[in-house]
């Protein structure tokens, strides 16, 4: 191929989008971002600083000094960090600063699936393949609990599920690179399947368009 195969996969939190974009990439070899990691990395930074995540000057600053090695940080999984990332997503100059690494990241050869928010509708509108991975709220809350347990830390069951709610309004609400589904992509609404059943559809889908991309070279 002569140009990256991009995989772009959107979906609110909890969804099963990370996971899906995992699989896919090791399966055809192709490099991974969780693109989310970029925000939780940029909300544990300003929280470190003892700064607000909500301020974008402290968020911005943050994104600027962003050291991309940090991103394998356990810490990015904790709950007040992925609160901030939502908080300092929110900013345009935070997305504006995070663009340019996102999209040269997407251009690695032979191919990269990128996971987020704003990945077929902002950060690579051209990509060969949209995913839209969604769930009910309550389920994707049932999925948190669920990590958090197998990590053996505490869980909130209610204050989960309104923390989700909240994420997913802010996301959806915020003026720079809304959460949405892009006009081309294909809905995967994994409420009621397994990762192995949304596995085998979302690889059914890839290698369609590996054949249709195939058929015009």
């Amino acid at each position: 191929m002569t140009r990256s195969f991009v995989i772009a996969i959107d979906g609110p939190a909890a969804s099963g989008k990370g996971t899906l974009a995992r699989r896919l990439a090791e399966r055809y070899g192709f490099a991974h971002l969780d693109t989310g990691a970029l925000y939780r990395a940029v909300g544990r930074d300003v929280l470190a600083l003892g700064g607000d995540p909500a301020d974008a000057g402290a968020a911005e600053s943050a994104a600027l000094a962003l050291d991309a090695g940090s991103l394998a940080d356990a810490r990015l999984r904790d709950e007040d960090v992925g609160r901030a990332a939502s908080l300092v997503a929110v900013h345009p100059g935070v997305r504006a600063t995070l663009l340019d690494f996102q999209r040269r990241f997407a251009a690695k050869a032979p191919g990269a699936v990128l996971d987020g928010r704003d990945i077929g509708t902002v950060i690579c509108p051209d990509a060969d393949l949209k995913l839209y991975v969604t769930a009910s709220v309550e389920a994707r809350a049932e999925r948190r609990v669920k990590e958090l347990e197998r990590r053996g830390e505490a869980s909130d069951p209610p204050a989960i599920l309104a923390d989700l709610a909240a994420r997913d309004a802010r996301d959806s609400a915020r003026a720079s690179a809304p959460l949405k589904l892009a006009e081309d992509a294909v809905p995967l609404d994994t409420t009621a399947l397994d990762a192995d059943q949304v596995f085998d559809r979302a690889v059914a889908l890839v290698e369609a368009r590996l054949a249709e991309r195939a058929s015009r070279i």
